[in-house]
């Protein structure tokens, strides 16, 4: 068995789909299908009993639904540093608790709006984040937009 901590998790034992290599760095671990895994532990985190942690929150708000803190809060009516400091704390609301398990349930089965919600929030946080580059060649000025960065460069 192999003690899965990716993300600071804890309570993940993998039985199988991976493999310990050596490299010249020393010992390295390849897993199968990656996505399937974090789906099938964010699965397992959604459904399990008590409240969840901080850490297991942050796992399945990036992991399983591939939001940043800001959009979570957003999707949640609050800000993104409550998301935040949840996550750090560890201390989730009950509240938040269960609309977390309910948004990752509804966006891994396919719910239509859940979805289609959670898609214009990261196309928002895409846009909102562009780079606006301007660069003179040949005496003339060019313009492109980068998403990777936050900075406004001319």
């Amino acid at each position: 068995m192999y003690h899965y901590t990716d993300g600071g998790l804890r309570n993940v034992w993998l039985a199988n789909g991976y493999e310990i290599k050596q490299t010249p760095f020393g010992e390295a671990v390849t897993f199968h299908d990656g996505d399937g895994l974090t789906q099938a532990i964010c699965q397992a985190l959604a459904g399990k009993i008590g409240v969840l942690t901080g850490v297991e929150l942050r796992y399945i708000r990036s992991g399983g639904m591939g939001l940043s803190q800001p959009a979570l809060g957003k999707l949640m009516g609050i800000d993104g540093q409550s998301i935040a400091r949840w996550e750090k704390t560890g201390k989730v609301p009950r509240w938040a608790d269960k609309l977390v398990r309910l948004l990752y349930a509804g966006h891994a089965q396919g719910n239509e709006p859940i979805c289609r919600v959670m898609e214009r929030i990261k196309t928002v946080e895409r846009i909102v984040k562009q780079s606006i580059v301007v660069q003179e060649k040949r005496g003339h000025w060019m313009h492109s937009v980068d998403e990777n960065d936050a900075a406004i460069v001319i």
